[in-house]
């Protein structure tokens, strides 16, 4: 899954982490992705990643600011 290659890079602890993949996987659904391999993936990967890096701690919070930044592209 891309948001773990993410994780990987970065110094993240396992509450973070555990967020930040909740919200990936709700904002996947979110958008009707079901393909992991998708390169849409990767790209809703990096924005969850980017807005849960903000300070951001709720994944519902996190999902809904990704979809709305993603469909403004």
């Amino acid at each position: 899954m891309f948001i773990h290659r993410l994780l990987e890079k970065h110094a993240i602890g396992p509450i973070e982490a555990e967020r930040l993949v909740a919200a990936y996987e709700k904002t996947l659904r979110g958008l009707g992705i079901q393909d992991r391999g998708d390169p849409i993936a990767e790209m809703v990967a990096k924005k969850v990643f980017e807005i849960g890096r903000s300070g951001i701690e709720d994944p519902s919070q996190i999902c809904e600011l990704a979809i709305k930044a993603l469909q403004a592209i």
